[in-house]
Parts: C-alpha cells; structure tokens; sequence
C-alpha cells in the first residue's frame, strides 16, 4: 500500500482484512459497524491505494484477485499485531468484543465438541464469530500465514514458528455397527486382521499405525478404501461391516448414532492431543480467552 502525501490511513488495513476474510462489501461492513455505502467507498480508496481492484465479481459473489490472496496472510499479520499492541495493557471486555476466530480442526473434532464452543462463545462473548477450518490434503503453513488462528487435535508440527500445548493422550478405538460379528466374543489380532477397513484420510492414505502394530506379529488387514471425513466414514460403517477407527474422546458420540466401539487388540501409539498457535498471538487477550475455552471443551468429559 503506497503512501500518500496525506499519509497512510491505518484503518485501511483493518477494512482490506475484513473485506479479504468475508469477500463481501455487506460482509465486511457489518463486521465494521459501517453502512455499506461507506464500505464501498472504503474499498474504492483500498484500490486506489494498491492500484489493484483486490475484490472482482464472480456471478453473484466476489473473489479475491491474484494480487489480493498474495498479500492476505500478512494483511492479517499486521492487524494482528496491531490489536495486540492495543489490548496487551488492558484487559478484554469479552461482552463487546468484536471478532472472528478461525479454528483449524479435524472434522471429528468439530462434531463432538464444535457446539459445547459455540454456546459458551455466545455466552461469554456474544460478538464473536467461529470459523472451523477443515484440515487441508495438503500442508500449508496456516498458523504462520494467519489463515488459522489456533490449531486444535493431534498437533506435529515442529516448527520452531509455532507454539504448541499438550493437554492429554487419547487413543484409537474400533468402531463397527450394531451386531457386527467382531462384537461377538474375543477379538483377536487374527480377526481384527481378518476384518475389511475404511480408513478416514484427508489424504487418501491406505495406511497406517494399524498397520505398523498387525506386520510386528506378522499379520496383514485388507484396506477396502478411504473417506475424507469423519462423518461421512460413521454412515459407511452403519451400512456394512467395516471397521473404522475413532478417538476413544468420540466413542459416545458414535454410539448415540448407532454404532459401537471396541478395544482395538493392538499396541497402538498414543494420539497427543492438544493446541497449536502462532507467538505472535501469546499476549493477545481475545486469543488467550479462545484457548482457555478450547482448552476447558476439549478436557471436559464426553456426555
């Protein structure tokens, strides 16, 4: 963003946020409390300062312009840096504060406890919105690049740019529908092995710790395919008899839709759960509030 003789205007930076997050004029000037009008004639100046149009329309929509999605993770960097310069010394009126949170989750995660998050937001912080984000194919940096504010689930990364907080080890559990004939009896590694699998995978991946545990004995399992996503496997698995994999965190989820879970007879490693952000966000008290939520959802007992 050039600057004018007039100077620049700070408060551009926090409209192109909005504007690049929503990619709507109506969007972003309700976050902003201003009339679309005004809006309007905010972005007109954001174009003329960067010399882009920065939103085009698409149909009925509009999309960011190349130019646009390149300087949108710093965009959000700044204006990140900026709020925490402004709130570290006072502490956050939860009651009127006004703010999107993007969530960067397993989809497994967001069915189990994505609603006890959303009511204790609105009770505590009416003006704040939740985006859950669903883990990519493919691994981009989104902490750093500030598309995801806070990571929750599984956390691997090592990056030395990320700061991340272990809150406990979960493990895999077996999950089948009812009368499935693995329930009867004992399950042995044999049959467990013996069993057709569906693995959920945002990769497509055909397999995994499972198989690193069945080949120490010797054994092998027939993997018949893949899904994307949680939910999606749990309405395969009604159908059929597959068997799935859970967190042992979503077992009573599952079974109040009609499926079962079962101790898998393997030596499996621990699944680490916890949270991962980036360090700029550590003295910022609206994101500080975010993670003792998440912290509180996650740890509290399934019901």
């Amino acid at each position: 963003m050039r600057v004018t003789q007039s100077g620049l205007d700070l408060n551009l930076l926090t409209a192109l946020d909005a504007l690049l997050e929503e990619c709507s004029v109506s969007g972003a000037a309700q976050r902003m409390h201003l009339s679309e009008p005004a809006m309007s004639r905010t972005l007109g100046r954001i174009r003329k300062a960067l010399g882009d149009p920065i939103l085009v329309r698409a149909g009925r929509s509009m999309v960011p312009t190349p130019h646009a999605l390149a300087i949108r993770a710093e965009v959000r960097i700044i204006v990140e840096r900026a709020r925490t310069l402004f709130t570290t010394a006072r502490e956050v009126d939860l009651r009127t504060l006004s703010r999107t949170f993007t969530v960067l989750s397993h989809d497994a995660f967001t069915a189990a406890r994505g609603a006890l998050l959303f009511a204790r937001a609105a009770r505590e912080a009416p003006g704040v919105r939740l985006k859950f984000l669903a883990e990519s194919h493919v691994d981009t940096p989104a902490l750093r690049e500030g598309v995801a504010d806070l990571e929750v689930g599984v956390i691997d990364t090592v990056s030395p740019e990320v700061h991340t907080e272990h809150l406990f080890d979960d493990r895999m559990v077996a999950c089948v529908r009812v009368g499935h004939p693995l329930l009867n009896g004992r399950c042995t590694p044999e049959r467990f092995a013996a069993a057709e699998h569906l693995i959920v995978s945002r990769r497509g991946k055909l397999h995994g710790p499972i198989d690193a545990a069945l080949a120490e004995l010797g054994l092998t399992r027939r993997v018949v395919g893949t899904v994307p996503t949680f939910p999606s496997s749990l309405f395969v698995l009604r159908a059929g008899d597959l068997v799935g994999l859970i967190a042992g965190q979503l077992a009573t989820m599952v079974e109040e839709v009609g499926l079962r879970t079962f101790e898998v007879p393997l030596d499996l490693p621990p699944l680490p759960m916890g949270l991962a952000w980036h360090p700029r966000n550590n003295a910022d008290p609206g994101h500080a509030w975010l993670r003792e939520c998440m912290r509180d959802v996650m740890t509290q007992p399934a019901e």
